[in-house]
């Protein structure tokens, strides 16, 4: 069996779908990675498709890691976002092949359901209003953990609005009770002493974990905010290079590990940091920001790996571009959700969007 086609749907320069064909008939889907796809659908033709074409599907592990050494001299986050297009389809394409869900060819069922955390991605809201809409979720879906932004992305200890951050802490903890699991994200929001200040107060009102207290590219600085605190810190969605992630972990940069499967290049570079996790007895919670097949990855990833044992994302905004891609979509039921036994994924891109994208073929 040999790879034959690789094709691209796009719709939206947010996002792109691609279908991958073999010689023997078979096909499977999957996703670029979510943001700037109008940027990697081009990369994904040019550099990506090229690559993979007549190759055996069977080698995705071999392939994915060959594939970034070749270009190793053009390290590109872009690049790597069109290369989960490609993996992310041949993952189902295997799991077709061979009548199983991805998750066991990842390794098998952990765990019957995925407990996920209702997700916000706003700053823009008020504590009050924040905390509103978060008890509406946890009444309607039963979500038990959630998460709010704090800070201002990679704010140099500026806050998204004066005070926010000091109000909101307690208002959410407030307005939710003792028994929600709440998580705070910074997005690089500080330095050291500021990271440690937020972190005091996100401990005194019994926070679960503090993502990304400095900005990613400064390991060291988090390393030593994760040393100083009692509150896990959390981090890794935006680094690509494994090694980087190696060295995350072995150094204790942070005490929760968050690899992101788009940003690092498909399921099976993002399979090597949970065994990473693994290894160094730590969690591993996937960054998952969007309303998008991400999510599918995701979960089938957790279903498999005993290191994703805590809450997971889920984003609980409405982004238009994440809207009617594929079917069925996956649910919150009593704060987690259940994962598909159907070959591969269990999904089918949703006709509607197939037709009304632009559509981008290479072939062998």
């Amino acid at each position: 069996m040999r790879i034959r086609e690789i094709e691209t749907f796009q719709r939206d320069p947010q996002i792109a779908m691609v279908r991958v064909r073999t010689d023997e008939g078979l096909e499977g889907v999957g996703q670029v990675s979510p943001h700037g796809a109008d940027l990697s659908v081009p990369l994904l033709h040019k550099m990506v498709a090229p690559f993979f074409l007549g190759r055996d599907p069977w080698d995705i592990d071999v392939l994915a890691s060959q594939f970034v050494e070749k270009t190793y001299k053009l390290p590109s986050s872009l690049l790597l976002r069109a290369l989960c297009g490609i993996d992310t389809a041949i993952w189902d394409l295997l799991g077709k092949a061979s009548e199983q869900p991805v998750y066991k060819l990842l390794g098998g069922r952990a765990r019957d359901r995925v407990p996920v955390y209702a997700s916000s991605m706003r700053r823009d809201i008020s504590p009050g209003a924040e905390g509103e809409r978060l008890q509406a979720l946890i009444d309607r879906d039963g979500f038990q953990a959630v998460k709010v932004r704090i800070g201002q992305v990679n704010g140099r200890d500026v806050d998204a609005a004066p005070g926010r951050t000091e109000t909101l802490i307690p208002a959410i903890r407030e307005a939710l009770g003792d028994d929600v699991a709440i998580n705070a994200d910074a997005n690089g929001a500080y330095s050291v002493s500021a990271a440690i200040r937020v972190g005091r107060m996100l401990e005194d009102y019994g926070y679960h974990h503090f993502e990304e207290p400095c900005p990613y590219q400064q390991i060291e600085n988090t390393a030593e905010v994760a040393r100083v605190l009692d509150i896990p810190v959390a981090g890794g969605e935006q680094d690509m290079v494994l090694e980087q992630v190696h060295r995350m972990i072995t150094q204790r940069a942070v005490d929760i590990i968050q690899p992101d499967i788009g940003y690092l290049g498909g399921m099976a570079r993002a399979r090597r940091v949970v065994h990473m996790a693994e290894a160094a007895g730590i969690p591993c919670t996937p960054h998952c920001a969007n309303l998008s097949l991400l999510q599918v990855f995701t979960l089938h990833l957790a279903m498999a790996s005993p290191s994703i044992s805590q809450f997971q994302e889920w984003s609980i905004e409405e982004d238009s571009w994440a809207r009617d891609l594929y079917h069925p979509v996956p649910e919150v039921v009593n704060g987690a959700v259940a994962v598909s036994d159907a070959p591969g994924w269990g999904v089918e891109i949703d006709q509607h969007y197939l037709t009304g994208a632009e559509r981008r073929v290479t072939t062998a």
